[in-house]
């Protein structure tokens, strides 16, 4: 008779080398069958990543360190097994995609796991071309993958491995740089692999995206499992000790009593009937900011083209002080475009970007980095010191602008206080990110670009975010966010600016936005779920 179990982690305990008296994983046991579908969640830090590469042998194999207990994939102990083998049977899928992509085309990027396998040539172009249509990427196979966005590069990336056909495929963070077209490809893509017979294992925060698909939730905190059960217990348990946000629909559900708790705003809506949500439960939106605020930055009829192809199209907003606005659009709109042309990372092929009055066409880049601090969404690509309080301090200290209270109270906000000593390449994607805002808004920029800032981020960090926008904001300073969480960019922005194909289709108000339903679809986004309750 076969195990029951695929995957089994009995006792397991691990902590990483250069701070081996702290224990990351702390006696885990866990057990999935091959045809499960799990999700593992807990608040940035409590361990997911870290499991994760225990599951595929990159720990203990790559990762020095302390490693006790025991991980066994098909029965048999990840020690005696080289990471080699363990990759055909267990895939994964990292946060970030870029780490993983290498190849000059998207189409070798897919083929190239395939062609190390020693498949046949006709097997690997059909692999390749199957794969990339399930994933509705086949427009991109013949493009670099560094050239795409964040959430196309997540796309190619979980392409590449499910491409391997692997016996359990373990995601991280998937859909955290995806518009929500591309997520519900990615959902439909997952439901489909595990129907199929094979285990899915994802880590998310999002709730609201993995509890209607998953049989089974697992809740990590600081190392440990300290919930594991059915999405419908688990969302019936109040959540925010573990530093998780239960989806809209089950906070109301549970609120009105509905049993078993509604995982999806549709199993809610069938419960309500013709009753309408408690009204204070509705989210919460910015005090308008003053008619008379002055405007901070001008953009200008820009437009912008790389390599021939048009990417920004006759842009314009102006921005106040004391504002806060969001650029929301699908993967490949061009607001990663959009936000460099702040920092005069590009420059307009035509029209004006004007910061505190003066034409950016005239600043130097340095120049504008006292006035416009961006914080992209790979924190990787700019972390440059050995220690976290240094990569914090060091625009403030170049800058001519340190205040010691203000960097401290960045690292009580942003919960750092535990890891200043650390190098910031060593934190997970969560705390990587939280360090990269304390660093862009330690300088104290008139104007603060935050890209993705709650991609992979936990309700813990959401929260801090939002009170520390909240102070901003009434402190008179400008931010703008670049986002695919419409709810929080619902909750924490005066505006809205709708892009499609480098164009903007809509602005104004964001229920102003989602009411406008040919530009929601134009730009291949859906309303938030407190608009689809609670809007008139």
């Amino acid at each position: 008779m076969a195990h029951p179990y695929f995957l089994e982690a009995k006792q397991l305990q691990y902590a990483y080398q250069k701070h081996q008296d702290r224990w990351v994983l702390n006696k885990v046991d866990l057990s999935v069958r091959q045809d499960e579908f799990l999700l593992i969640c807990g608040a940035s830090g409590a361990g997911k990543s870290t499991l994760c590469r225990t599951f595929n042998g990159l720990i203990p194999h790559f990762y020095d360190g302390r490693f006790i207990g025991e991980v066994r994939v098909a029965g048999k102990s990840t020690l005696q097994q080289p990471v080699g083998t363990l990759f055909r049977q267990v895939g994964m899928v990292f946060q970030n995609p870029e780490a993983q992509l290498f190849n000059r085309t998207v189409k070798q990027e897919i083929a190239f796991g395939l062609e190390s396998l020693g498949l046949p040539g006709d097997q690997i172009e059909r692999r390749t071309v199957e794969t990339a249509k399930a994933l509705n990427i086949t427009q991109l196979l013949s493009k670099t993958p560094h050239e795409l966005s964040g959430g196309e590069q997540q796309l190619v990336s979980i392409a590449a491995i499910v491409a391997l056909h692997p016996r359990l495929l373990v995601l991280d963070e998937p859909y955290a740089h995806l518009d929500p077209l591309n997520v519900q490809r990615v959902r439909e893509t997952l439901r489909e692999i595990h129907h199929s017979g094979l285990g899915v294992l994802i880590c998310e925060h999002r709730l609201a995206l993995t509890a209607p698909d998953v049989q089974r939730m697992v809740v990590l905190q600081r190392g440990r499992i300290v919930l594991d059960g059915k999405p419908q217990d688990i969302l019936n348990r109040k959540l925010s000790r573990y530093g998780l946000e239960a989806p809209l629909a089950a906070r109301i559900g549970r609120r009105m009593g509905v049993a078993p708790v509604p995982l999806s705003l549709e199993s809610l809506k069938k419960h309500l009937s013709d009753r309408r949500p408690p009204s204070d439960m509705r989210p919460d939106s910015p005090e308008p900011i003053s008619s008379t605020s002055p405007a901070v930055l001008e953009v200008d009829h820009v437009s912008f083209s790389l390599k021939g192809k048009a990417i920004l199209k006759d842009i314009s907003f102006t921005l106040h002080r004391g504002e806060c606005l969001a650029v929301v659009g699908a993967n490949g709109a061009g607001k990663t475009v959009l936000l460099k042309h702040l920092n005069g990372l590009y420059r307009p092929s035509s029209g004006r970007v004007i910061v505190m009055g003066k034409d950016s066409r005239n600043l130097k880049v340095s120049q504008l980095a006292r006035l416009v601090a961006v914080a992209f969404q790979n924190p990787n690509s700019q972390f440059f010191r050995l220690s976290v309080w240094e990569e914090i301090i060091v625009s403030a200290k170049v800058l001519d602008c340190y205040d010691d209270s203000w960097i401290l109270e960045l690292v009580k906000l942003f919960h750092l206080e535990s890891m200043l000593t650390r190098a910031p390449f060593r934190l997970s994607g969560g705390e990587k990110k939280r360090v990269a805002f304390a660093a862009a808004l330690a300088a104290k920029p008139v104007i603060l670009a935050l890209d993705e800032p709650t991609a992979g981020q936990g309700w813990y960090f959401r929260r801090a975010l939002g009170q520390l926008l909240t102070k901003l904001r009434q402190m008179g300073q400008a931010v703008i966010l670049v986002t695919h969480d419409l709810g929080f960019a619902e909750q924490h922005s005066h505006r809205w600016l709708l892009l499609s194909e480098g164009r903007i289709v809509a602005q104004g108000h964001p229920w102003e936005v989602m009411k406008n339903r040919v530009a929601m679809e134009q730009a291949h986004l859906e309303p938030t779920d407190a608009f689809q309750l609670w809007a008139d």
